[in-house]
């Protein structure tokens, strides 16, 4: 019997413009999902299930995700936007891959494809860039090929990536929540309907992850994570989903007058937030972010890959 952990994630840059060929950065966090094949399990989530149907679990195990969530007290509680689904995914399949005998060394790369196309499933369409941040762990570029023909899913390929010097991040928690799914459905449904204004704002948040990605600079960095921000800011006005929220809105400006950026992590519409600069925070601005209800999350960021638990 076997025990493997997996992180969760916060995304950096790339949040949509991925699926438009664009890179993504994606931060493993010290916060994991923890499987154990010797336990039965008592929750089943669908990406799961979809590995079970698929042959890459004999079943589902026990696993625990609570630092993946928030206790709300009176036995509920409320996700963070930290990739748990993904977290759960890969480190069940690492539990059974390290039962069969393939090597802590090899778990990642084992089993990325096969948690990718099971997540993905669940997901309605989901990247995977999650599955890779718990996978690989650290900072992680992700790109989503071409895809040569209709039927055949676009094949997520990941590697290490190395952030410009003297960048700080700190994560912060909305008080909304949202469902990833739905964001990207709504955007969706945009897309499909208002061909023309999806792509005026899109193209630009394209160009923008591409600069990110390609920052040597933190200044040049910065100014890529911002200029999406900005363009998301617009695709969700027009397709009526709050990739930005007003809150989130109103502490990018407050973070700009400090030279720093700020945005959603993801899909946006709640969860998490990303400050992103050259030092931490100021006061100042942790007391407007108090007044927004948003709350400082402690994270450790670039945190390890899947391994033996």
């Amino acid at each position: 019997m076997s025990v493997a952990r997996a992180p969760g994630k916060l995304v950096l840059s790339g949040a949509y413009s991925v699926f438009e060929g664009a890179p993504a950065l994606v931060v493993a966090v010290d916060r994991y999902a923890v499987a154990d094949s010797a336990v039965a399990a008592d929750c089943v989530t669908e990406e799961i299930l979809a590995a079970v149907e698929r042959g890459l679990l004999p079943r589902p195990i026990g696993f625990d995700a609570s630092a993946l969530r928030e206790e709300l007290g009176a036995g509920g509680s409320r996700k963070l936007g930290l990739g748990s689904s993904a977290a759960v995914l890969v480190s069940s399949m690492a539990a059974f891959a390290l039962e069969r005998g393939i090597a802590e060394s090899a778990l990642a790369a084992h089993i990325f494809e096969g948690a990718v196309t099971s997540h993905r499933s669940a997901q309605r369409g989901g990247s995977g860039i999650d599955v890779a941040a718990s996978c690989f762990g650290g900072v992680v570029a992700c790109r989503l090929a071409p895809i040569a023909r209709a039927a055949e899913p676009a094949k997520l390929t990941a590697s290490p990536h190395r952030l410009p010097e003297g960048l700080t991040l700190e994560a912060w928690l909305c008080p909304e929540t949202s469902v990833t799914a739905d964001m990207l459905a709504r955007v969706r449904d945009f897309a499909s309907r208002a061909r023309a204004s999806y792509c005026a704002a899109i193209e630009r948040a394209v160009a923008a992850a591409e600069a990110a990605h390609d920052a040597k600079s933190l200044e040049a960095l910065l100014v890529g994570l911002t200029e999406q921000w900005r363009w998301l800011a617009e695709l969700g006005q027009q397709a009526g989903s709050p990739i930005v929220t007003p809150a989130v809105a109103e502490l990018a400006s407050a973070a700009a007058r400090a030279g720093a950026a700020f945005g959603p992590s993801g899909a946006g519409g709640g969860d998490v937030a990303l400050f992103a600069g050259n030092a931490a925070s100021s006061e100042e601005f942790r007391a407007h972010a108090s007044r927004l209800r948003l709350r400082r999350l402690e994270l450790a960021f670039g945190a390890r890959g899947v391994h033996r638990g």
